[in-house]
């Protein structure tokens, strides 16, 4: 029992990546609680993690600051429901939305949670739910009470909290985003050739998360060449066809666009298409290029199509629908994913409640045609195969990988892969047996699925698990490799052991029946105490360096370790005071030609 609960402690203070608690939730635990663990630490057996408590995993990954905290709610009381003052609820609500919402939803209506509305939460009684809230539970409720992470008064208080109406966050249409939209600098008034001396096809967006910013590094120098302003917690990064055009989105949901061919590359444009966001993409079929642009929103629901050199919104498209099986109406699929057609004019967009996948074609917003393909839930993450036809995107809760043929737009397989998929954008690569795969890792568990992607010429294999590699754990979020390399490097930054989320492991593509190697790069970095997690490996535009972030808390030093990927040598360390909490990095020529 001591065992478990120390297990639980170090899961509770160690879950720090895109959407969950900070690293300086690691430095808030008693003095106390950190002297009766401390010792214990090597005891920790990796395996029972993994499989005992990642479900714990999974909804504290969902957690995190978000920007509806701040967002004015109306609160309708339920007569039936234990009383609470406004102070009480809006407390209550900004808990709810920091720890709660990821997975349960929004309007509490459920997600990758159970459902806690009222008529569920009120027959259940505050009693229950203290107990339920403080402990967790084996199905996946984390413990938030009994980890430290909420005061025995905060957890009697969202014990009373969800017993009330949810309360609706705002909508939000073209009024309010054209309210945010600003033209930094005009379209004619921008540079009309590159006027800097940069190799922009080697710059890297790297995300700066509790910063609000990003930094673009110069991938050649490993000089930082501008710090930009952007929303809070930048998702990802986009390029546009021609490789000018910077897109990120913050989890706020402000968009920024950065033009590279400026003397020092910066914001020309930027909007606020909703109240948080994950996902943005450009046009990229043939006489389309930089022409649009597109944002999915978790709240609203729904998806905005732009003007790409501008950023003017031109046509926004709810979500809200019926689920797949087993069609059940839900008030908010949140859009996770998107990518651009190399077939068609067309976005491929993932609506993550519903397990649908909306094919939208852009050739005409005025008559808006769109493909609904019933895939699984809850639709998260992914990348294309190495051909480009094929859209590879996990169905996180639901163990699955679904394949989207965007050539023919149809559904071409659902796989069933390890616990809780999370592959970023995934890894292509030659298996020496099986011929072309893609493949993921795993949040919940310590494998790597290797899934045949060529129907062609190795049919036998396609669309199916054709290797299964064990990893140092669960806990990874990212895997990667490049077209030169022969290596294939996952991460690990939210497995609780500081011995596994402060390394990364490395296979070597040619001989994959072999163990793989760990290296420390954490270590490496030198950068002192603090969380030290190892996340997202990245590679530059030559294929023969990989960039892994070592992020700790905000008031702690982070760092980028570069490692030669031949050699898995260190070859650089790059270190700034500026560089704050930094997270992804997408290089330049590897995100405009899908690269991975």
């Amino acid at each position: 029992m001591k065992h478990r609960t120390l297990i639980q402690a170090l899961v509770a203070a160690s879950l720090i990546s895109f959407g969950f608690a900070a690293p300086a939730a690691e430095q808030q635990q008693p003095p106390a609680k950190k002297a009766q663990e401390a010792p214990a630490k090597k005891a920790i057996d990796r395996k029972a993690v993994d499989e005992k408590h990642a479900p714990a995993v999974e909804g504290r990954y969902q957690a995190g600051p978000q920007a509806m905290v701040k967002e004015e709610m109306h609160h309708n009381i339920n007569p039936k429901a234990p009383p609470m003052t406004k102070a009480e609820f809006d407390r209550g609500k900004q808990i709810y939305f920091e720890r709660c919402a990821g997975c349960h939803g929004v309007l509490r209506k459920g997600a990758t949670g159970k459902p806690l509305t009222p008529d569920v939460t009120l027959p259940r009684g505050s009693d229950y739910l203290k107990v339920f809230i403080g402990y967790g539970s084996p199905a996946g409720m984390p413990n938030w009470g009994s980890s430290g992470e909420l005061t025995e008064k905060e957890v009697d208080l969202m014990a009373r909290y969800i017993q009330q109406e949810p309360p609706s966050p705002p909508e939000y249409g073209i009024k309010e985003m054209e309210a945010t939209w600003k033209v930094v600098v005009p379209v004619d008034k921008r540079p009309t050739k590159k006027m800097n001396a940069l190799n922009i096809e080697n710059l890297f967006s790297v995300t700066l998360r509790d910063a609000g910013e990003i930094a673009l590094i110069d991938g050649d120098s490993k000089k930082i060449v501008s710090i930009v302003k952007t929303g809070y917690a930048v998702h990802i990064s986009r390029m546009s066809k021609s490789g000018r055009y910077l897109y990120v989105i913050g989890r706020d949901a402000k968009i920024n666009l950065i033009d590279l061919w400026m003397e020092k590359p910066d914001t020309v444009a930027e909007i606020k298409v909703g109240l948080e966001a994950r996902s943005v993409e450009t046009s990229k079929f043939k006489g389309y290029e930089d022409k649009l642009a597109i944002a999915g929103t978790y709240w609203p629901p729904q998806y905005v199509i732009m003007d790409g050199p501008t950023l003017k919104p031109l046509k926004i498209e709810s979500t809200r629908g019926l689920t797949v099986a087993p069609q059940e109406y839900h008030p908010e699929p949140r859009v996770a994913a998107i990518v651009a057609s190399h077939y068609n004019p067309e976005f491929v967009v993932t609506a993550k409640e519903t397990g649908k996948v909306i094919i939208v074609n852009y050739s005409d917003l005025n008559n808006l045609k769109t493909t609904t393909i019933d895939a699984a839930r809850f639709l998260h993450d992914g990348g294309f195969d190495r051909s480009g036809r094929y859209f590879m995107v996990a169905a996180n809760a639901s163990n699955k990988i679904a394949v989207i043929d965007t050539k023919d737009n149809k559904l071409a397989k659902l796989i069933d892969v390890g616990k809780t998929p999370h592959p970023g954008r995934g890894a292509n690569f030659n298996d020496p047996k099986f011929g072309p795969v893609w493949a993921t890792s795993h949040l919940g568990d310590e494998t790597i699925s290797l899934i045949g992607t060529d129907p062609e010429k190795n049919k036998a294999n396609a669309w199916k698990v054709v290797r299964t590699l064990k990893g140092q754990g669960g806990g990874s979020l990212f895997i990667k490799t490049h077209p030169k390399s022969n290596n294939l490097w996952i991460d690990t930054p939210l497995h609780p052991d500081p011995k596994v989320n402060q390394s990364i492991a490395v296979y070597d593509i040619k001989a994959l029946e072999k163990p793989a190697v760990v290296l420390p790069i954490a270590e490496w970095a030198k950068v002192g105490e603090g969380a030290r997690r190892v996340v997202q490996p990245e590679y530059n535009q030559a294929g023969d360096e990989v960039w892994f972030s070592v992020w700790s808390a905000k008031n702690q030093e982070s760092a980028i370790v570069v490692v030669d990927d031949k050699t898995r040598k260190l070859k650089a360390v790059i270190k700034d005071k500026r560089l704050i909490t930094p997270t992804g990095k997408f290089n330049v020529n590897n995100t405009t030609r899908d690269v991975y």
